[in-house]
């Protein structure tokens, strides 16, 4: 089973439900994740369970970056908000950063993610290279 963890700030969260009520039948099969408010707003909609983490600003993009880290995420959908200041920011370029190391999915917008939804390798057993950081872990 595919867990997908699913994070929107404030201005995005109605895009990210939308979108999410249009590909309801994908999100079935899934386990989901998610930050604080967006997580409880993805189980109404969905009427299934969603694992709620702190929320953004309070340490819930670090949770799902450490998730991340720890090879438990296999693909991360976050509808951030490009316009707007976040007192967070830090933590939302970090949480970015570390889905591209682990080499996993990321969707920032709704085209994006309706394109990794759409793809034929979802229906696949896909298995994304996992990067090797021995030789990174094991220097002076």
């Amino acid at each position: 089973m595919k867990t997908i963890a699913l994070v929107a700030h404030d201005g995005k969260k109605a895009e990210l439900l939308e979108w999410v009520k249009v590909h309801a039948a994908f999100f079935q099969d899934k386990e989901l994740v998610a930050t604080g408010t967006t997580g409880r707003l993805l189980g109404e909609v969905l009427q299934k369970p969603v694992k709620c983490l702190a929320s953004g600003p309070l340490g819930g993009d670090q949770q799902i970056g450490a998730l991340i880290a720890e090879q438990q995420i296999d693909w991360l959908v976050f509808f951030w908000d490009p316009l707007s200041s976040q007192p967070h920011d830090p933590d939302v370029k970090a949480l970015i950063r570390l889905a591209v190391v682990w080499n996993i999915p990321v969707a920032c917008n709704k085209a994006t993610a309706d394109f990794i939804v759409h793809s034929t390798l979802v229906a696949q057993d896909y298995q994304r290279t996992v990067p090797d950081f021995s030789a990174h872990n094991n220097r002076l």
